[in-house]
């Protein structure tokens, strides 16, 4: 009886591993997974008790003997065992279950700047949960080739990913990356802003969750047409009980102010470092920005006030790495040029 290459060969994937989430493509099905990098560990038996959604709804409420983490700091991995525990359980789950002969091959995101320690860290992780290859690319590459950008003419193409845990600033030409900056100034960021905000304003303590949630519901950077609201609560630091208070956009804004004066010097210095010829065409064409950060209102209004330049957010920006690294395990070599070096070289081969 013959064997199907297809029971053998598990299908190729792409991961965009973020800091707050991370979002699985399987080729020829597209995007199959979206879910929070957190795993809970139990720390009596060393066992794994929950991963993705199941885990995330255990932070803060967990028991001492049980921590719910994110194993990726900065988008980099800082617990290198939990992060296998974490790709193991998304590379099983993409592959419904199901154990082939032969691993799948694996395209993974990373934020610009990692080292090679970092990313020898990252391939590492995939091989040991089941990987037959890894290739590392740098997440404004993936975005930009998930965004249909032309990365690989002599164009020069500007992009700003905002992440949890990162933003990545990149001109990108002819498959590579001409100037970059990397900036802990991410959405992780902004939620500390505003607690601290909260903190020092109303006296009042909120967790993480809670000041996520404010900036989802009413996190603006530009004054809106119409005023947003919202009710919040938490513990009052004077008298340790419950309290209530009612935020709006423009205490966002105030909260908000300081870390987005350092994303634009960011972004100022990667134009300084950005050739006259290419930066003409970052003139002409704009800045695209994508990650879960492109979605805070006027973001693009303010950053095209400050730069100067047009600026525009590129379609479902939430999904634009892990497309462009669903696009690249189609035909790794054609993109061996946009791989980290070991990477590049790997698919050449």
């Amino acid at each position: 009886m013959a064997i199907s290459k297809n029971s053998i060969f598990s299908s190729d994937i792409g991961i965009d591993l973020g800091t707050g989430n991370t979002l699985v493509y399987v080729r020829g099905r597209g995007i199959v997974m979206n879910e929070p990098s957190v795993v809970a560990v139990n720390d009596k038996t060393g066992q794994v008790v929950a991963v993705g959604k199941e885990a995330k709804v255990m932070l803060g409420k967990t028991p001492p003997h049980i921590r719910a983490v994110r194993p990726l700091s900065h988008g980099v991995i800082s617990d290198f065992e939990v992060t296998q525990e974490l790709l193991a359980y998304f590379i099983r789950k993409a592959q419904g279950g199901r154990t082939r002969l032969f691993g799948p091959r694996i395209v993974v995101g990373v934020p610009t700047g990692v080292t090679n320690v970092e990313s020898r860290a990252v391939r590492d992780a995939a091989m040991t949960s089941g990987a037959r290859e890894v290739y590392i690319l740098e997440e404004p590459m993936a975005g930009a080739i998930g965004a249909k950008l032309p990365v690989t003419e002599a164009i020069g193409t500007m992009v700003l990913d905002i992440g949890a845990g990162t933003t990545d600033i990149a001109v990108l030409s002819l498959g590579g990356t001409v100037s970059s900056r990397s900036s802990h100034v991410a959405g992780d960021r902004f939620n500390e802003n505003i607690s601290d905000f909260v903190r020092s304003e109303f006296q009042l303590a909120i967790g993480e969750r809670t000041a996520e949630n404010i900036k989802i519901d009413i996190g603006a950077v530009m004054p809106q047409e119409i005023s947003l609201e919202s009710p919040v609560r938490g513990r009052d630091l004077a008298t340790g009980l419950p309290r209530e208070v009612m935020l709006t956009d423009t205490h966002i804004r105030e909260a908000l102010a300081s870390s987005l004066d350092s994303l634009m010097e960011a972004m100022k210095e990667v134009i300084e470092q950005t050739p006259p010829e290419l930066l003409s065409d970052v003139l002409e064409r704009g800045v695209t920005v994508f990650g879960g950060g492109a979605q805070l209102r006027g973001l693009p209004e303010l950053l095209a006030q400050m730069l100067g330049v047009p600026v525009h957010v590129a379609a479902d920006p939430l999904t634009a790495v892990v497309r462009g690294a669903g696009i690249v395990t189609e035909d790794p070599s054609k993109w061996g040029d946009t791989f980290m070096h070991e990477e590049a070289i790997l698919a050449q081969t």
